[in-house]
């Protein structure tokens, strides 16, 4: 089982510890800007796990990455509750990687892997760009 907790601080800003041990400063003021907020930690979620996916797949392909960048551009619905109804992930792959093997990579991730965004496919249609560098 995973665990998570939110302890209030002051203002609308909150430590977060996890099942990991590891915490974070939320802040859900977006004027006071103290620490990331809350539907920002869902895009860094997002990009974190489909990387993971991505480097795991094109290390067991044996292809020669050096990079892996994933950027999330997100639109919100303008009405509460304003959840992510646009995500473009942007996919910026360094080295010698064909590809067939990147879009495989990305797509496999999207598809069959990211728990994160299989959750948010539910709200948001979720589109991808591959850069190579």
């Amino acid at each position: 089982m995973v665990n998570a907790e939110a302890q209030w601080t002051d203002g609308e800003r909150f430590v977060g510890i996890a099942s990991s041990g590891h915490a974070v400063v939320v802040d859900s003021d977006r004027k006071r800007n103290t620490g990331t907020g809350p539907m920002e930690l869902v895009l860094i979620g997002l990009c974190a796990c489909t990387a993971t996916d991505v480097i795991s797949i094109l290390t067991k392909k044996r292809e020669s990455f050096t990079s892996l960048r994933v950027r999330a551009e997100a639109e919100r619905a303008k009405e509460p509750p304003t959840v992510y109804t646009a995500i473009k992930l942007i996919y910026t792959v360094g080295g010698n990687v064909s590809k067939k093997s990147a879009e495989d990579a990305v797509r496999l991730s999207k598809e069959k892997y990211c728990s994160v965004s299989q959750m948010l496919q539910k709200t948001a249609k979720i589109t991808t760009v591959i850069e190579y560098i």
